[in-house]
């Protein structure tokens, strides 16, 4: 099976490949996702520039950096402003915040990279929302989330996916429900349902089991 770009405009697919594109950001010219092979990263839109809930986002963001890249991810932002309104924003939050913006900002003031990744709806508006991009090392897109403009996301819950996603692909498992924080699993992982009846029948032996369908294991 080949996973074909996403091509045209239009809500993009999990598990295709993030469409090949160059970029101007606040560090200079970019190609996604070749700039970004072999690791994570973290594509998210904001409606614009120096307006109060995009700032508290840039703010908590810049302060997870590190932890993100702990993870083997980097972080990139985007809006349909221009490269100027970028660097001045960026220099108003360090001057007035002392906060330092160290991920690059695109400036899409053409929207060619908004529209091609469906970040622009016309039920709200003419500037971009709340959109988060996750691609792994390989370029495929993995996880999207989309937010309105009146509400700010949780950088908590963008790492939580992050990790679950490097998890889920390096052991074979999938994350329960507010893992890893699970009500009644924990820190637990769940593991893959059998495909056949022999798999079902000794998968109770092996791991802890709800019923065969339903087994898990702790990591």
């Amino acid at each position: 099976m080949t996973c074909e770009p996403v091509s045209g405009g239009g809500m993009p697919l999990l598990g295709t490949k993030f469409p090949e594109m160059e970029v101007q950001t606040t560090h200079g010219k970019m190609t996604l996702p070749g700039a970004y092979a072999g690791k994570w990263f973290v594509l998210f839109s904001h409606p614009g520039d120096f307006t109060p809930v995009c700032t508290t986002e840039f703010v908590a963001f810049a302060k997870m950096h590190e932890e993100f890249r702990k993870l083997n991810c980097e972080l990139i932002g985007l809006s349909i402003d221009q490269v100027f309104s970028h660097i001045k924003w960026v220099e108003w939050i360090k001057e007035k915040l002392g906060v330092q913006i160290t991920f690059p900002v695109i400036a899409d003031g053409s929207a060619t990279v908004a529209n091609k990744l469906g970040m622009i709806h016309p039920g709200k508006g003419t500037n971009t929302v709340r959109a988060v991009f996750f691609v792994d090392p390989n370029g495929l897109l993995r996880l999207m989330m989309y937010y309105p403009q009146e509400v700010g996301r949780n950088m908590d819950e963008i790492l939580r996916a992050v990790k679950a996603l490097t998890i889920s692909d390096a052991n074979k498992v999938a994350m329960p429900a507010n893992w890893p924080n699970n009500d009644f699993l924990g820190d637990k992982v769940i593991i893959p349902p059998p495909t056949d009846e022999k798999t079902a029948q000794e998968r109770v032996k092996q791991f802890e089991c709800y019923d065969w369908w339903f087994c898990t294991k702790k990591l």
